[in-house]
Order: C-alpha cells, then sequence, then structure tokens
C-alpha cells in the first residue's frame, strides 16, 4: 500500500516503515560519527525504548559503546489496511541495523508496568545476558494499570490550583490562538504521580537487584523536563511537574541502593525541548518550541534527540569523571536551551507571535518537518510514491 501521513490533533495516525527505517539509520550513522564512548556500558535495558529519547539510548549504547540491548515497549503491530505505529517499525529497524553489526538486541512487546513483562525481561538477562550496568527508564504512557490493585490509573496535562490561560498553536493549520485549561484535582494529581511519577522505575531496579542481576557499579537514569517559565503553570508546577518531583524522589532512592552495589548511580538527566509524541499533546509547549528551534539553530546549537544523548552519555554519564550537576543534583543537558540569551530572546518574541507572522518569527516549519520525521515521513532517500509492506514482524 502506499501510505501517507495523515493527521488528526496533535498525532499522526499513520507511520512508514521504510521511512522509520531511514530515521533509525540517521541516528545510527550520527552516533557512529561521533566515535566510540570510552568506558560506556556493556550490557543495558531501556524501559520504553521504541521513541524518543529511549530510542537514542539503545542506539547510544549499542552503536557508541558496542553494548548489548534488550528492549522493552508497548507498540501496535498492523492491521488489516492500516500500518504498525512508529515505534514498531523504529524497533524492527534497530534490530536489525544492531544484529548486523554483531551486536546482541532482544525485544519486549507488552505493558512494562505489569509484573509479567519484568518477570519475563528478569529471566532473559539471566539466561543471556548475566548480569545489566545500565538501566534507562523513558516511560512515557497516559495510562498505568497498576500491578498490585489492577486500578487503571490516567494521567493528566493540567496546571494546579487555577485555571491556566496563554497562547498556544495548532501546528497542522498553522494558527495562533488562546488556551485556557481547568486545574487538575486532587485525585487527577495522584493518578498523574502514579502513572508519570518514579513509582515504576523503583519497582523495575527492585526486581532486578532482588534476582542479583545488577552488576557491581552500575547506573540507571531517567529523563525529564523543565523548561521556561512561560510554561512551567502546565508543565513544572502542574500534575506532570508533581509526577516529575516524584520520579527525583525515585531517584534519590535508587541512587542510595546502586550506591552500596559497588558505587553505582541514579541520576536525571534534564533533557532540552524536542518535538516528540509527548511534547505535541501539550498546549502552549509546541509554539515555545518552535520559537526555540528557531533561536537555536541561528546560534548553532539545535540538538535533536540523538545528539542529546550521545551528548550525555559521552560527556556525563562516561566521561571517567563525576557528571555535572545542579543543585538538585540532576544532570542538564538542556544548559544550552536556558541560557539567558536564548530565554530572553524566546520573551521577547512570544508575546508578537500571531497566526499572520507564524512562520517569519518561529521555525514553525521545522517543527512540522520534525513531526513528520516521527512517523517517518520526509526523510531523504525514501520514495514515499512506492508501494510499501505495512506487515512487517517484530524480531
Amino acid at each position: 500500500m502506499i501510505i501517507t501521513p495523515k493527521i488528526r490533533g496533535f498525532i499522526c495516525v499513520t507511520a512508514h516503515p521504510d521511512g522509520c527505517a531511514a530515521h533509525v539509520q540517521e541516528w545510527i550513522n550520527y552516533v557512529k560519527s561521533k566515535g566510540p564512548i570510552t568506558g560506556g556500558p556493556k550490557r543495558v535495558l531501556v524501559v520504553g525504548s521504541s521513541m524518543g529519547y529511549g530510542l537514542a539510548s539503545r542506539i547510544t549504547a549499542a552503536f557508541g559503546s558496542g553494548a548489548a540491548t534488550m528492549g522493552v515497549f508497548f507498540e501496535r503491530p498492523s492491521e488489516e489496511g492500516r500500518p504498525a505505529t512508529p515505534g514498531w517499525y523504529n524497533s524492527i529497524a534497530f534490530t536489525q541495523a544492531a544484529r548486523a553489526a554483531g551486536l546482541y538486541a532482544r525485544n519486549f512487546m507488552g505493558d512494562a508496568f505489569s509484573t509479567e513483562i519484568k518477570q519475563q525481561v528478569l529471566a532473559a538477562i539471566k539466561a543471556d545476558l548475566g548480569q545489566i550496568d545500565l538501566v534507562v527508564y523513558s516511560l512515557a504512557s497516559p495510562r498505568r494499570p497498576h500491578p498490585q490493585t489492577g486500578v487503571i490509573h490516567k494521567s493528566v496535562l493540567k496546571p494546579i490550583g487555577a485555571p491556566y490561560t496563554n497562547k498556544t498553536v495548532d501546528t497542522d493549520k498553522g494558527i495562533v490562538s488562546e488556551v485556557t485549561i481547568e486545574p487538575a484535582t486532587e485525585t487527577e494529581i495522584s493518578d498523574t504521580i502514579t502513572v508519570m511519577g518514579g513509582q515504576d522505575w523503583e519497582l523495575w531496579i527492585q526486581a532486578l537487584a532482588d534476582a542479583h542481576l545488577l552488576a557491581p557499579g552500575a547506573q540507571s537514569v531517567a529523563y525529564t523536563y523543565i523548561g521556561p517559565e512561560v510554561t512551567w503553570d502546565i508543565y513544572k508546577n502542574g500534575s506532570i511537574g508533581m509526577a516529575k518531583l516524584d520520579l527525583e524522589r525515585a531517584a534519590r532512592q535508587i541512587d542510595a541502593r546502586l550506591k552500596a552495589n559497588g558505587n553505582g548511580r541514579a541520576l536525571i538527566s534534564v533533557n532540552k525541548a524536542l518535538v516528540t509524541q509527548s511534547s505535541s499533546a501539550i498546549p502552549v509547549v509546541p509554539l515555545y518550541i518552535a520559537i526555540l528551534y528557531k533561536l537555536m539553530k541561528a546560534r548553532g546549537t539545535h540538538e535533536g534527540c540523538i545528539e542529546q544523548i550521545q551528548r550525555l552519555f559521552a560527556t556525563q554519564l562516561y566521561h571517567g569523571g563525576q557528571p555535572q550537576c545542579d543543585e538538585a543534583g540532576r544532570v542538564r543537558v538542556d544548559d544550552w536551551e536556558m541560557i539567558p540569551e536564548i530565554q530572553d530572546a524566546v520573551c521577547a518574541i512570544w508575546p508578537a507571535v500571531t497566526t499572520e507572522n507564524l512562520e517569519a518569527m518561529t521555525d514553525i516549519a521545522g517543527y512540522r518537518s520534525e513531526f513528520l520525521k516521527l512517523f517517518g515521513f520526509g526523510l531523504a532517500g525514501v520514495n514515499y510514491d512506492a508501494d510499501s509492506e505495512p506487515h512487517v514482524p517484530m524480531n
């Protein structure tokens, strides 16, 4: 079938298998171009490995330090007349490339929150790798069935305490408007923490530790975002922000456990604002990203997912010394985004952006291009007019 992008709201409901493979190969080529990561990890588990920062972590570990990798993800395979999700195709492309390079790669498709998937992964580690020396936790989900109670908790993107009104943009139609979001209830805040907080990360580390599958000196890293003050009411100080605080709480607990295990460590990495499936769903943030991209590209400091994670691994996690952390103990690879010159410029541009001048004042074209790339569209060398086989089995 000929596969074209079909956009509904903030999501594209189609994905191109050849385009996704080309995108994965772009990331692999970038990591290889930067050379080996000295002292990098060799046995890596990535929870949430099929898209974004999780996929970038798996690629960086494999092609930057020759690591054997296990990836855990929940994606939808193709159906009659309907392509699979992009993460499905990404995972297949990565696995094929890794194995072609002589690297171990094994996938687990299912609910990463569940005890069942955890047990499957533990058994595979024990059989195939012995132990793990890096656990990357990069899970983003709108819902979580609790493994003990069976209750399904759902996360929300809402402010706390009062309604929030600000500019936003319909990235597909190019319309700038105001959006008002009602505050989260206490139940919604609690549910969001349960879904997006640190409890599941702790359960993964506990399960690995109890099974003696963490190598001495093993590390673990999870990803977060803080962003500029213009987005704080909906993000940092909103329901998601409360979940991120819980993620930091979990990091401290995990860090203490790993330090006792051969002087390992757990870190939170604060990453840059990027076009992802998650960020595209957050009101206000896409407009900020479109402005940010224009400014950082002009300055020559723009990075995508793979550049961010390769820099994190090479200069912070595995550079032979201690990572550079902020006052809260977090690694900051959002440092180039948050410099005053960039943020002052964002604040100057923000109030002036309208539907009429959106193209001139922001990089909305770059935003759209990066958005479509997530789903395998707009990649060089891919013939999008040709028939493509959507039914690709998982390796």
